[in-house]
């Protein structure tokens, strides 16, 4: 068995997502990104401190690949709509972090 719980645990306490609502799906069917949002511009390198975590929970996460994929794409110019997908990720992530790949 193959599970990240204590590391998710962590990620959502250094990302103060404590007191978070949990909600159950990492990315909304209707959410889409694109560069050229008009939205303020973030600050990239809390945007991708944020990612690079994310990327290396994907090893045993197969749930997040496309939603934490899609957001990597903006690493160079991250805007507010791009850190609110990342936020709804660690929400998600909240609401399932006793999710688990079992090899029998």
């Amino acid at each position: 068995m193959i599970h990240q719980q204590k590391y998710v645990k962590k990620l959502i306490k250094w990302f103060e997502m404590e007191s978070a609502k949990p909600i159950g799906t990492p990315i909304s069917p209707s959410t889409r990104l694109a560069v050229d949002d008009r939205s303020s511009s973030v600050e990239e390198k809390s945007f991708r401190g944020m990612i690079g975590p994310l990327l290396y929970l994907t090893a045993s996460r197969p749930d997040i690949v496309f939603s934490v994929g899609l957001c990597a794409h903006f690493q160079s110019n991250p805007k507010e709509t791009h850190l609110k997908v990342v936020k709804r990720i660690l929400r998600y992530l909240k609401h399932t972090s006793d999710l688990a790949l079992w090899y029998p």
